[in-house]
């Protein structure tokens, strides 16, 4: 691309040589122009870079209008498309030229009919640019097959209760390219550096307005593209070996151009968190950016179940097994469906209220886990890992999940986990395995993740031995002196864990033996606790200790060798392979300002509860003046009427007194001090100075609001038990025991119960951020064949190598 002179723009047979050659691919284009030579060209001959630009926009703008009926007119879009990807990353960049875009154009006029020269109804050339290729998404017998054609008018347009105009998987090939041009004008984003006020991208708002007579055909056909994708078809081996399908990359490009579409518009809808438990009525208006305003008016049933169908058949399919190695097609762009399914519950509180409403919501929770223990120790994921503790966090907020996680957990994902029998509450262990095996980078996390165990533990009704290990043995991690004094919000992690074990034990205690065996077996942490240390020199001590190991690991002695063993098939977390690109983000909110408080109320719904001193004093004690009435627990069969008054079958025989511990199966793990190298908690927090003059308020802030009451008072009452029939009946077997725990009952002995409080996730500027980068991060990444932004000067986030 070289211009020795200024070339005028009537000079039709010097600029046709750009588009007219018919064996041209994008690759070719990108070899053949360089990023040096564009640069070149817009310092020492902008005119003919402007002049390039608007000739090109000017042959898709009378293609469109023709029709493209003749083959030669078909290669000069596709030529045009490609040249004006390559071109507009170097546009963008530069701040000068950013505007040229929008800047009018001769010529250019709104009507498209006899304003020809009238300047005064010129379109900016961004503006001609979009709808020319709105309209060439839709031209017969290039983009979609002739027997189907768009709407005429806007007026055909203002009903979506179907996805009518689909396009057809015969002519992939130019939509590849029209999208992937589309793709490149909406990435202006890119080149602004990253701010929490809520800036627009003008090629969204315009392309999402009522200007695109398209627009309602265009986000039916994207999403019917995405979610009516099926990657193994008939299931023939190797069949993507065998046969290209463009259908696979026009599906990459369908589902990220509706991931950048879909942006906060700045409304009022954009910014409200969705909450099925408290229903209003959509707005009937809605935001200005039309796909944000159909994917939020979307109401039917079926086209719910499609969508959510769709998408998790795409999230579960890179977790196939098959006999044969490699015979069946495996997606990559399972990040930018997270963002999808993220979107569509922000956008449409009706879609996440059916999501929730049946089992089908595992069907997305199984893939996500597995994406989460899979990326837990590759730097390079770490966004994928904080989308997929989002999603978790967003739907842990409503009680249907709760709910949902006690189905029976029975099919064969190959996790590194252990393996276990239980429901998909169990599979919550992943959670453990992300905090003690993940890299540093994840433990802005921790807090999201325990937050979603204490929303969804009061509808827990049988938890496992192993899960039950797990969540000991966090606390037992996050309970040491050292950890708990090194940095300031670290107690917040017992409290949840607390928190979640008191839930559990007054809501759902009939089921859960074997939490309560655990909790028995490790009732030295909770003793432990309730004296934990608050004089200066105790806690130096402590913080000396860590400083003289820095490198120190937890060792944890496991209390189950079977839990080694991870379930067959399954492959270890693996870091990124050196090279890796990857790209930064911005940081995350704290737990505070990413949730609100809500408590539930008598008929189930949630009220808000204002926000409080960041002390935790939502920790409370419970007081009789917070009793709540049988309606207010998460399961009325489980939890005794307010009436229910302690009956003389339910009280602990007067000779179950407390006697000295004589079976190694009560209080086995009290005394073992063996260490596990691969069930080690990796936690790396530690003090910037030994003195720490905020550690001792705070402890004394924080230490008598530790919720140990409900605890304590079921360590004081089944102890005694369970050490008498260890004794009386010389039990060896712990199975014994966890049936004796199984059949009895705490009804009347325990504290009152607690309000439920549940953390919902709040929606806020940090958040919107932070998505706005991973997601733009994601498609930088994802385009590497060809390269569209690669070596060109994106500010949104730097791009990293590992």
């Amino acid at each position: 691309m070289h211009f020795p002179q200024p070339v005028e723009a009537t000079d039709d047979a010097f600029w046709d040589q750009f588009w007219a050659d018919t064996a041209t691919t994008v690759q070719d284009v990108f070899a053949l122009v360089p990023a040096a030579e564009i640069r070149a060209v817009r310092e020492e001959s902008p005119s003919n870079l402007a002049t390039l630009c608007y000739k090109a926009v000017e042959k898709l703008v009378q293609a469109a209008e023709s029709g493209c009926p003749l083959e030669k007119e078909k290669q000069i879009v596709l030529n045009c498309s490609r040249m004006l990807t390559r071109i507009l990353p170097y546009i963008f960049e530069d701040q000068d030229w950013r505007g040229f875009f929008w800047s009018t154009v001769p010529g250019a006029g709104r009507t498209g009919t006899d304003e020809m020269d009238d300047d005064e109804g010129a379109r900016p050339l961004a503006e001609s640019l979009l709808l020319a290729m709105a309209d060439l998404l839709f031209c017969p017998d290039f983009t979609v097959n002739s027997h189907r054609r768009g709407p005429d008018s806007v007026e055909d347009m203002q009903t979506i209760d179907s996805c009518e105009y689909i396009w057809e998987a015969g002519v992939g090939f130019a939509q590849v390219l029209m999208l992937t041009l589309l793709l490149t004008c909406f990435s202006e984003a890119m080149y602004l550096p990253p701010s929490s006020d809520t800036i627009l991208n003008p090629w969204v708002s315009f392309f999402c307005s009522t200007e695109n007579r398209h627009a309602l055909p265009l986000f039916t056909s994207l999403v019917n593209v995405v979610c009516a994708y099926d990657p193994v078809g008939y299931g023939i081996p190797y069949n993507h070996l065998l046969f290209s399908d463009y259908r696979e990359q026009l599906v990459e490009q369908a589902v990220q151009i509706l991931i950048v579409t879909l942006e906060h518009d700045g409304g009022g809808l954009a910014h409200r968190p969705p909450s099925p438990s408290s229903m209003e009525d959509q707005d009937s208006v809605g935001p200005d950016n039309l796909f944000v305003n159909y994917l939020s008016r979307i109401h039917r049933e079926e086209d719910y179940d499609f969508v959510l169908k769709g998408l998790a058949r795409l999230l579960v399919n890179p977790l196939m097994q098959t006999y044969l190695p490699n015979s069946t097609k495996k997606i990559q762009f399972h990040q930018e469906l997270l963002v999808l399914f993220w979107k569509l519950c922000d956008f449409n509180k009706k879609f996440l209220f059916f999501v929730l409403k049946s089992s089908d919501v595992l069907d997305i929770l199984v893939p996500i886990l597995f994406y989460l223990n899979d990326a837990r120790a590759d730097q390079s994921r770490v966004g994928l890992m904080h989308i997929g503790v989002f999603i978790l966090l967003l739907l842990s907020g409503e009680r249907n999940f709760g709910v949902r996680l006690n189905k029976p957990y029975s099919v064969h994902v190959p996790m590194d986990i252990p393996v276990f029998t239980g429901t998909h509450a169990d599979l919550l262990i992943v959670f453990h395995k992300i905090i003690t095996s993940g890299h540093q980078r994840l433990q802005p996390l921790f807090d999201c993740l325990l937050t979603i165990v204490v929303n969804v533990s009061p509808y827990l009704k049988s938890m496992s031995m192993v899960a039950a290990n797990k969540l000991l043995h966090l606390l037992e991690a996050f309970s040491t002196n050292w950890f708990l004094f090194s940095a300031s919000q670290n107690y917040h992690l017992v409290f949840f864990l607390l928190e979640a074990f008191n839930n559990i034990i007054q809501y759902q205690f009939d089921g859960n033996c074997n939490l309560v065996y655990a909790i028995i077996r490790k009732r030295n942490l909770f003793h432990q606790l309730a004296n934990l240390p608050s004089d200066p020199s105790s806690i130096q001590t402590a913080l000396l200790r860590k400083r003289k190991s820095p490198d120190a690991i937890t060792g944890i002695s496991r209390t189950s060798s079977q839990e080694t063993v991870s379930m067959e098939g399954s492959r270890p977390a693996v870091p990124a392979e050196p090279g890796t690109l990857k790209t930064s983000l911005v940081a995350i909110p704290a737990i505070d300002k990413l949730t609100e408080k809500s408590q539930v109320s008598e008929d189930g719904t949630m009220i808000s509860v204002l926000k409080m001193e960041h002390s935790h004093a939502s920790h409370h004690t419970p007081q009789a003046d917070h009793t709540p009435q049988a309606d207010h627990t998460p399961q009325a069969d489980h939890t005794p009427p307010a009436d229910h008054t302690p009956q003389a079958d339910h009280t602990p025989p007067a000779d179950h007194t407390p006697q000295a511990v004589h079976s190694s199966i009560v209080g086995a793990s009290d005394t073992e001090s063996v260490s596990g190298r691969d069930n080690e908690v990796r936690l790396t927090f530690c003090s910037k100075s030994v003195t720490c003059p905020f550690v001792l308020p705070q402890v004394l802030s924080w230490k008598c609001k530790l919720p140990l009451q409900t605890i304590m008072r079921l360590l004081q009452v089944l102890v005694p038990q369970v050490e008498k029939i260890c004794i009386d009946k010389g039990l060896t077997d712990e199975s014994e025991i966890l049936k004796f725990l199984q059949h009895g009952t705490l009804v009347g002995l325990l504290p009152v119960p607690h309000p439920i409080l549940i953390r919902k996730y709040q929606a806020n500027a940090g958040t919107a951020m932070w998505f706005r980068t991973y997601m733009w991060g994601v498609v930088y990444l994802r385009n590497v064949d060809p390269p569209i932004w690669y070596d060109t000067d994106v500010r949104l986030f730097e791009i990293q190598k590992m």
